[in-house]
């Protein structure tokens, strides 16, 4: 059962990776229309630009209209280029801009709550030492009940 599991835990690692890189993420998306527009070309016959054109506008689910494949190839190109938009490329761009506004500014960074476990632990050693130090030393009450008095 595991192993039907590992594709989809590698597609997942994948999502992952390329959500949490916008860099990745807009090359990958670059790279897609250019794959795209070059299949397309080979597939229509069509020159570059009006390639690249039909990429852009299918990708972003415009769809002018002004240019539709004819080809059941590109016809399928088309399919898998929307649907990866929609279903992937979008969701990751949004996600990866939410999660930047939803970011706790005033959270501490990993080595700022190191710095107070370690002051914690001085204050701490600090506060027994001198209440061993008022415990040994004759005729000293606490301070906290002599400042009650």
């Amino acid at each position: 059962m595991k192993a039907l599991l590992l594709p989809f835990k590698a597609v997942y690692r994948g999502l992952v990776y390329f959500a949490n890189s916008p860099r990745t993420l807009m090359l990958s998306y670059a790279l897609m229309i250019v794959i795209a527009a070059a299949l397309y070309s080979v597939f229509e016959k069509v020159g570059v630009g009006d390639s690249l054109w039909w990429a852009v506008v299918t990708a972003s689910t415009v769809g002018y209209g002004d240019i539709s494949p004819e080809t059941w190839q590109a016809r399928a190109l088309a399919v898998l280029l929307i649907s990866t938009m929609v279903l992937l490329v979008i969701p990751l761009i949004t996600a990866h801009f939410a999660s930047k506004l939803i970011v706790d500014t005033d959270a501490f960074r990993h080595d700022e709550q190191e710095e107070l476990k370690n002051n914690l632990r001085i204050v701490r050693r600090l506060l027994e030492e001198m209440a061993a130090r008022d415990a040994t030393s004759p005729g000293s009450g606490s301070p906290l009940a002599e400042a009650s008095d």
